[in-house]
């Protein structure tokens, strides 16, 4: 049951990898649920209130929900947890701990540090989420990095698709939010979203489940780098039914 609330959880907060871990075999989602889910709760922890404190209570929840994982003793009950508690091992369990701290930059309004915080966001958020699914399900220790670089592409374009909806709650979204600013970041994310056809071939099967996730990245950003106002506007993304088959395609 606490893995098809997972699934409830994914579908109802992130339609596009709950779109993703259906079109994965049906092994890869035992993984792949429990740590969308996951994702899920976090990332929705800093928007559920006004008040900073409560935010960062709501994070630290989590993160000490890992730390009980990680030291395999009992775990706090919660749908999420039951279900996350069976598929992490220690090193996920450690390694996701970034990807919640990371989300403390989504409770206040203060811009990015620099150019390395702004790129942290991404790879340890997105991309770590991403590695530690791909790792789960039996990607090689060897394929760390480039998982993590494709990972943190896929999630600049989701980033650059909200970033509407970020300014218009009050937030500094980005470093550099002129066109070409907004060009030179899609069309890098762009390189690296192409890096994923290098990482098919090497990957066992059932671990390419959770670079499916990542199937309209490479479109999305450049599209937003041939037309940048896309990203003020708020439309950016691909019609539903060139992501559709793009993810037949794909899995």
């Amino acid at each position: 049951m606490s893995l098809s609330a997972c699934a409830g959880i994914v579908e109802r907060g992130d339609p596009d990898r709950f779109m993703a871990a259906m079109a994965a075999p049906a092994e890869a989602r035992r993984v792949l649920f429990p740590l969308y889910a996951f994702n899920v709760e976090v990332a929705r922890a800093p928007w559920v209130t006004e008040e900073p404190m409560i935010a960062e209570m709501r994070l630290q929840w989590w993160r000490d929900a890992l730390e009980e994982i990680a030291k395999d003793g009992p775990v706090r009950r919660h749908e999420v947890t039951t279900s996350l508690a069976e598929v992490l091992d220690v090193e996920a369990a450690t390694s996701l701990d970034q990807t919640v701290a990371m989300r403390r930059w989504d409770i206040y309004k203060d811009p990015f540090e620099d150019a390395q915080h702004f790129a942290d966001y991404f790879s340890k958020g997105g991309a770590e989420l991403m590695w530690q699914a791909a790792r789960l399900l039996g990607a090689p220790d060897d394929m760390r990095l480039p998982v993590l670089t494709y990972g943190a592409a896929v999630a600049v374009s989701r980033y650059l698709a909200a970033v509407s909806a970020l300014e218009a709650s009050g937030r500094v979204p980005l470093i550099n939010g002129t066109r070409e600013g907004l060009e030179t970041l899609a069309l890098n994310s762009a390189a690296d979203a192409g890096s994923v056809r290098k990482l098919r071939k090497g990957m066992p099967k059932l671990a390419w489940a959770a670079l499916l996730e990542g199937w309209t990245a490479k479109p999305v950003l450049l599209q937003i780098a041939s037309e940048p106002q896309r990203v003020a506007d708020g439309t950016v993304g691909l019609s539903p039914f060139r992501s559709k088959l793009r993810l037949l395609r794909w899995s």
